[in-house]
């Protein structure tokens, strides 16, 4: 490893793939993430990184490819951030996925459960429904897309084959406006410029379309213009948000919101059920494997009609009102006040009365719902990546229900969970992966989680 210098080229052999999407070999013992490569392969690769226990690379030359090989279908696709394996053939993606899950819970979780077949998409390409896009100024021209690979570097985009070709289309106007109007883009070393983001949600069923621009501050020049830009451009205009971020961290989107044409919400559906959509709300990007997926949630809950159910991290209350026209009850549980209030809105428009949406920490609003007697025959958790809260896992044991089905969007947390609760009495017994996220690593799974 001394003797290995960055911008050093080696010939490796790819024996596995990490969870990320790299393929892994080894360069005298060391392990070796090679970007572009996949498992069976024979590469040159270039080395980028150099770590104490590993290295970083990149393919610089295929000399024996896989069978799953396939010619990428974007043109961004060396540069762009977003799909990581648009270079793998899409049953070689779903298998791919399978062995991340499989690999994570018995490495991680050394739980020993069958993992099934990852549940594909028909039809893979310009499936979200949202979308996030960074803006730039490269030579002086606001540009607009999507990040580099672990980096702030803007890729200037017009077209992309996961989202919804209105999306882009959102964007590109929106862009188109900022040039003509020299409206300042944002920059976070200096704190100074004006607009920051440019968020488009798009209606699957409805077409509705809202488009939210994140600034930094309280108003924006030319707002006439750009809005009738957009009534002329995009078809199906609901909403147009400023939305008011003067942070300088990460986070995208600030708390305020200022309605600047039309409605603050869309609406869409999943299956049969209609929700209201927010500037703010989580909507899953994806609405056709959805509804795969909060189906086979029902399927393993195999509720009768008597049960209560607990929905924890319910957001706008989708799987709640899901559940509850199979259960008796069903307490939806959710932190971000705004969220419950959406779904309570939500659970009217569906014509849902027997679900009742709680304000408040998880593990706080479980312990007190245990304090008045209610004990739940099912918890359902939908948390975000980094998993379950220590005291959330806790208070979902001392409650002692009969099943807990469990969804995932992250392996990794998901097999230090199911540790925990096989510890405590509870047995793994089906894992269903669902691909949300075709062209990426990214993997939901549903799991069913039984009392011994």
């Amino acid at each position: 490893m001394q003797n290995v210098n960055i911008g050093d080229i080696y010939e490796i052999y790819i024996d596995n793939m990490a969870h990320e999407g790299q393929g892994v070999g080894r360069l005298d013992g060391i392990a070796v993430f090679v970007k572009g490569a996949l498992n069976g392969e024979r590469v040159l690769a270039k080395i980028d990184e150099k770590h104490k226990n590993y290295l970083n690379a990149h393919v610089e030359k295929i000399l024996e490819p896989s069978e799953k090989r396939i010619v990428p279908k974007c043109q961004y696709a060396d540069k762009c951030g977003g799909c990581t394996l648009q270079h793998l053939s899409y049953s070689g993606q779903l298998e791919f996925k399978k062995n991340v899950v499989e690999e994570s819970l018995k490495r991680i979780g050394k739980i020993d459960a069958s993992v099934f077949d990852t549940i594909g998409m028909y039809d893979p390409l310009h499936y979200r429904d949202k979308a996030e896009y960074p803006l730039s100024i490269k030579n002086g021209i606001v540009e607009g897309g999507f990040y580099a690979s672990k980096s702030h570097e803007v890729i200037g985009i017009d077209s992309c084959m996961i989202q919804n070709s209105v999306s882009v289309n959102a964007m590109k106007a929106v862009v188109e406006w900022a040039n003509d109007y020299k409206i300042t883009v944002y920059d976070k070393k200096t704190g100074k410029g004006l607009l920051r983001h440019v968020i488009t949600k798009v209606g699957f069923a409805t077409k509705e379309v809202m488009i939210i621009i994140v600034a930094n501050g309280r108003d924006i020049p030319n707002k006439k213009e750009l809005v009738s830009r957009l009534k002329i451009n995009i078809e199906g205009l609901k909403s147009v948000v400023l939305n008011v971020n003067r942070s300088n961290r990460k986070q995208v989107m600030g708390n305020e919101n200022i309605v600047i044409y039309g409605d603050n919400y869309i609406t869409d559906f999943i299956g049969d059920k209609k929700f209201e959509i927010s500037p703010l709300s989580f909507f899953q990007v994806n609405p056709v494997q959805t509804k795969v997926l909060y189906e086979k949630a029902v399927e393993y809950a195999d509720l009768k009609g008597d049960e209560t159910v607990f929905d924890v991290y319910c957001g706008i209350g989708t799987i709640s009102i899901f559940f509850a026209e199979h259960a008796r009850k069903v307490y939806g549980i959710e932190v971000i006040p705004d969220a419950v209030e959406d779904a309570r809105r939500n659970a009217a428009i569906n014509g849902v009365n027997n679900v009742e949406f709680i304000a408040g920490k998880a593990e706080d609003v479980m312990k007190e719902l245990c304090n008045k007697g209610l004990k739940p025959d099912i918890v359902v958790f939908d948390p975000p990546r980094k998993g379950l809260d220590k005291d959330v896992v806790e208070a979902s044991i001392k409650m002692n229900p009969e099943k807990i089905i469990y969804v995932s969007c992250n392996p990794t947390t998901l097999a230090r969970d199911l540790r925990i609760f096989e510890d405590n009495g509870y047995k793994t017994k089906k894992v269903q992966p669902v691909d949300m996220f075709p062209y990426t690593y990214h993997v939901e799974c549903v799991v069913l989680i039984d009392k011994e």
